[in-house]
């Protein structure tokens, strides 16, 4: 098992909250002393579990909804293109208006 300030794994993590399931508190902080974690963080990788494993169904997306996604998403790429576009013509054809002004007031400085 991993000790303090090694990353645990998620099948480390689930196999803890297996072991220490059946356990009273008194054992459960023992083992969690043993194992250099927090009981806080024994239950929080309990409840992580719980919840993943409650409503899986609910967790996917269906198919209709990721096309979908995968749509709004090509538009909103091409919605952004355009604007890309847009503002090098904008910031393009600042530039040429000042160079363009440039040249116009060239001899009235001297």
């Amino acid at each position: 098992m991993p000790a303090r300030g090694r990353a645990w794994t998620a099948p480390a993590k689930l196999q803890a909250v297996i072991t220490t399931a059946a356990l009273s508190e008194i054992d459960k902080n023992a083992w969690c002393r043993e194992h250099g974690i927090y009981p806080a963080e024994l239950e929080q990788w309990c409840t992580s579990a719980t919840t993943a494993l409650a409503e899986p169904q609910d967790a996917r997306a269906s198919p209709k909804v990721t096309s979908k996604d995968r749509k709004r998403i090509k538009d909103l790429e091409r919605e952004l293109l355009r604007k890309d576009r847009a503002l090098a013509e904008t910031a393009a054809l600042l530039v040429l208006s000042k160079k363009v002004a440039a040249i116009y007031h060239w001899g009235e400085d001297a």
